[in-house]
């Protein structure tokens, strides 16, 4: 039988009020470790959607104390996206998995009979394939991305945003002089400025975070258990015979699925 949305979705949908200030949407971010809020109005109907990516522009648009005023008073309608893109419930996981590629967004809002009851994104499928991936399946190096976004480790905070921001990446990794990777800074790891403002002195050694690292021959499901268990995007690839040499690559969430989505696959195949 072919799996549905429902199948896989998370039941539930995390909100806040448009009125809602860019600091308590990082907040709630954090404290529910989500990468996105539904909007709703008074009713609880959804207006729109901000996520940690918004933030992230949110600041690095504040980089001097006028712009950082002017942003603070912003609130989560000024930078929510709408409408929602949202999938019906009973819809095969096949379509929401071509309109994610498609559409190069990270989850979807799930209805039923219209009214929304859930969402559905690409941690879902990662933790699915976790269950479902045979040990023996494709390696991390038959999808990983080739291109990654790489800074030094004295790269100033506000740099690192602004080339996340203008090359759509939503994580820079920090390497040493001799090449040798040293950290990752993402999206969540600017969340705590957001409110605070950034201090021009800081770098990316001051936020960056221990990359996680795995063999470019491992399976995608041990990918996969590696991402959940650390509650990590996206995983360094390298090659255990040679741990210092430069990084290989990147494999991140949408990487999976982007996997499950090719033909001969078993997700495109009927059980």
């Amino acid at each position: 039988m072919t799996q549905l949305v429902r199948d896989l979705m998370h039941r539930g949908l995390i909100t806040c009020p448009p009125h809602t200030r860019l600091g308590e949407v990082a907040v709630l971010l954090n404290q529910h470790h989500i990468h996105a809020l539904i909007v709703t109005d008074r009713s609880g109907a959804p207006l729109g959607i901000i996520t940690d990516f918004d933030l992230l522009a949110g600041e690095w648009l504040s980089a001097t104390p006028e712009s950082l005023t002017v942003m603070r008073r912003l609130t989560a309608a000024d930078l929510m996206s709408s409408p929602i893109e949202s999938v019906e419930a009973d819809l095969p996981l096949s379509e929401a998995v071509h309109n994610l590629l498609e559409k190069e967004i990270s989850r979807l809002m799930v209805t039923e009979n219209g009214q929304p009851v859930g969402v559905i994104s690409i941690s879902d499928f990662v933790a699915s394939l976790a269950r479902r991936i045979p040990p023996k399946r494709d390696t991390v190096g038959d999808v990983m991305s080739d291109a990654m976004l790489v800074c030094r480790d004295k790269t100033p905070i506000y740099s690192a945003a602004q080339a996340m921001t203008e090359a759509g990446y939503r994580s820079v990794l920090v390497v040493n002089e001799r090449g040798t990777a040293i950290g990752i800074v993402s999206g969540r790891s600017l969340l705590p400025f957001i409110e605070s403002g950034l201090d021009e002195h800081l770098t990316v050694r001051d936020v960056m975070h221990t990359p996680i690292t795995i063999d470019i021959n491992a399976s995608l499901r041990e990918a996969a258990d590696k991402m959940i268990h650390h509650h990590h995007h996206r995983l360094v690839v390298v090659d255990d015979a040679n741990p210092e040499n430069f990084p290989l690559g990147i494999i991140s969430t949408f990487d999976i699925v982007a996997a499950m989505a090719r033909p001969g696959s078993v997700w495109q195949e009927e059980p």
